[in-house]
This record gives C-alpha cells, structure tokens and sequence, in this order.
C-alpha cells in the first residue's frame, strides 16, 4: 500500500486508524499491534506504525482528505503529527482476518498458561492441551476481542471447572546435577521455573532449589534425566 494508489474497486483487507472530528472524517492505514501501542502512549517510531504516509476520507474507496482540510482541522502540515492524532484519538477498525488471529493468540495462551500451571487433583498431572481446549468449547466459553488475555484467564478457569477439575500449585523442587551436566543444565532450571537458590560445589556439581508451575514438573523431569541420561537427583520439597 506504498505509493499513491490505494485499493480501487474490490474492498480490500486491511486495518485503519479513523478519527471523526469537526465534521470530517480521516483515515490511515495502519500496523495495528504498532498503533495500538503508540495509541497506549509508547514511544513508536511512525515508519512501524503505518503502512501508508497517505490520509484518507475513505481509506477503502482510495479517497484522499484534502490538504486544505487537513490543515485547518490539525493546525499544522507535518502528516506525522496528523497521524499521530488520528490514531491516538481515534478509533482502531480491525479487520476480521486480524480478530480472527488475535483471538487465536489468545485463546493458545490461556490453554497453554493452564497446562503449565495447573494440575488434574484427581491424578497430580497436568491436563493436556486438547483436554483444556475441548473444555472451553464445551463449556461454550468465547475470547473476548477487547479484553487482554491475562484478564480472561479467571474467568475461563471458572468456567471450565464444572467440567475438568483444576489445581493451581507450586513445588518447590531440591536438584542436584554432576559435574558434566552442571553448566548445560542451568537453562532447563530457568526456563521451567524460578531458582531461589543456587550452590556450586567444589567438584563442579551443581546443587539448587526452584520453584516450579506443578504443570511443569514432569517436563522438568524429563529434561533434566535426559540431559544427565538420568544421574542427576530431585526431590520435592513442598507444595503451596
């Protein structure tokens, strides 16, 4: 959408900033994650932000906003800082396509934040990933467009426990690696939890206590027995 020309004819897909103001209507073209960023304030450089310099009184139709209008209602001629008011006070219409993946996004990050922090009470594991999902759909649970997915989490926990019994717990795990595995080993650690403590021994072992999503444990486990082909020792301190 570089250039001169818009779309003509067929109503092409793609996303816009528009701002109603003082009777007129303008529009730009836009990367959405960008703009809604620069929208919440964050510094964004415009390059990232737009996908056209143009501004439009109907970005769909290809219908350029005068210039004369554009500066009577904005009171300058630099088109960044127009376009930075259009997008900040304005509005973000996004297309389906966009939605669509959004909710997908979502939707993939609340199964997988369940999986890897909770756990089946009956058994002590965490539920699989297509256990979760066909739980929310039995449930007839929907992602909501205008709510982060942080703040949909409980409400979709809430909703599927009728359905799939869910424990939320932490462990708090001793480790204790050889020598030869100690260094390699350090990033399973991290990537799986917490480390409140670590200790190297004088013979290069690696001794630690991590606090670990109880979803998780088992592939902790089974990291760490691979990589030390089952020398190293864990021992599970507490629950909470």
């Amino acid at each position: 959408m570089k250039g001169d020309q818009m779309y003509g004819g067929e109503r092409p897909s793609f996303n816009i900033a528009r701002l109603k103001t003082a009777g007129e209507k303008f529009e730009v073209a836009i990367n959405p994650d960008a703009a809604m960023d620069l929208k919440a304030g964050k510094p964004m450089s415009m390059k990232d932000v737009i996908l056209s310099d143009k501004i439009f009184s109907d970005a769909h139709k290809g219908l350029l906003a005068s210039e004369h209008t554009l500066k009577n209602v904005f009171k300058t001629d630099n088109h960044d800082e127009m376009i930075a008011a259009i997008i900040s006070k304005g509005e973000i219409q996004l297309t389906a396509e966009y939605r669509d993946k959004k909710r997908e996004q979502k939707l993939n990050w609340i199964i997988n934040t369940i999986h890897k922090n909770g756990i089946d009470p009956r058994t002590n594991l965490p539920h699989p990933p297509q256990r979760i999902a066909n739980a929310i759909e039995e449930a007839k649970l929907h992602i909501d467009d205008h709510k982060r997915a942080e703040d949909q989490l409980n409400d979709i926990i809430k909703g599927i426990r009728p359905i799939l019994p869910i424990r939320f717990e932490i462990r708090e795990i001793e480790v204790k690696i050889p020598a030869q595995h100690a260094s390699k080993s350090y990033s399973i650690l991290k990537n799986h939890g917490t480390i409140l403590e670590d200790s190297w021994q004088n013979d290069g072992s690696l001794s630690a206590r991590i606090e670990v999503p109880a979803g998780l444990q088992q592939e902790l486990f089974d990291q760490l027995n691979k990589l030390t082909h089952g020398s190293c020792e864990t021992k599970i301190i507490k629950s909470k």
